[in-house]
């Protein structure tokens, strides 16, 4: 049982005909994912990869059924694309997209909330089901089935862990990136409770980073997991008050540091590694 998505999921990519959607779906249908339809206003009727392309959400679903959607659209257009999706009733909504102003992830996240759907990002690599479908920017080949979750906030970090762990032949389940941003659809705690609930899911990693309190808000939730977490926290070297990359990754008012977020989780039970390679080692130990 995976989480969010599977092999049964039908995806739609809007903005599939822009340059970064167009590679980005060749990817996706490469890994096996199910897409049936792609959106870009003025082109609909046009056939790219096999796949129709419609003007609007509302047309694409009128002829498909459709479970997920994935964002490629310039920042500026993202609510309205997001809103479109969620208007139409789609579950699952993927923003890949950075740089989107912070009062309209406030929207989308609020709108999503009340029509009972998920949003995965924004500013996130998206979201893999091992084996089964990837919904997203990730490079295909670090992606194997077995029995570790990964959510993560960071997309390269989550590729050099995931890579480390295919190396060593551990599969994982589910993979989700959270998002960068300040304001995000999914927290950890959320996905941490799913994989809780997830009987394939035997350990899961959480890869965080300094600033913002998500980590240290996992850690109380970890108390009450049955299963085995193993954390690793970018930024211990990262200077105090100084943006690292993610909007998100910022320390104020002695919130969000490195120490802070490993003494939470380690008190929560966690395993916290100083290295990514160290993760694989790790699970070896705690799962034999």
């Amino acid at each position: 049982m995976a989480i969010l998505i599977d092999e049964n999921t039908n995806v739609l990519v809007q903005g599939l005909t822009g340059k970064q959607g167009l590679f980005h779906t060749q990817q996706m249908l490469a890994y096996g994912s199910k897409i049936v339809a792609g959106t870009s206003p003025g082109k609909g009727g046009a056939v790219v990869e096999g796949i129709p392309v419609y003007d609007s959400v509302r047309a694409a679903c009128e002829n498909h059924q459709i479970h997920a959607s994935v964002i490629f659209i310039p920042a500026a257009f993202v609510k309205d694309a997001a809103l479109e999706a969620l208007e139409a009733g789609i579950k699952v909504v993927v923003v890949v997209t950075e740089h989107i102003p912070v009062h309209d992830e406030m929207a989308i996240v609020a709108y999503a909330r009340r029509v009972n759907a998920t949003v995965i990002g924004p500013n996130t690599f998206g979201i893999v089901s091992s084996g089964k479908c990837k919904m997203g920017i990730p490079p295909n080949q670090f992606f194997i089935p077995g029995s570790v979750g990964v959510v993560a906030r960071s997309g390269t970090l989550t590729y050099e862990i995931v890579g480390n762990l295919t190396a060593q032949g551990i599969g994982q389940t589910t993979v989700v990136g959270i998002g960068g941003d300040r304001v995000v659809g999914l927290s950890f705690v959320d996905v941490l409770k799913m994989f809780e609930q997830d009987p394939e899911t035997k350990a899961v990693v959480l890869i965080g980073e300094i600033g913002g309190k998500s980590e240290e808000e996992a850690s109380l939730y970890i108390k009450e997991m049955t299963k085995p977490v193993i954390a690793y926290i970018a930024g211990k070297s990262a200077p105090p008050g100084k943006r690292m990359g993610h909007a998100g990754a910022i320390i104020e008012r002695g919130m969000g540091t490195y120490e802070g977020k490993v003494k939470a989780l380690t008190e929560a039970g966690a395993r916290v590694v100083e290295l990514p390679f160290e993760v694989p080692e790790v699970i070896k130990e705690i799962c034999r």
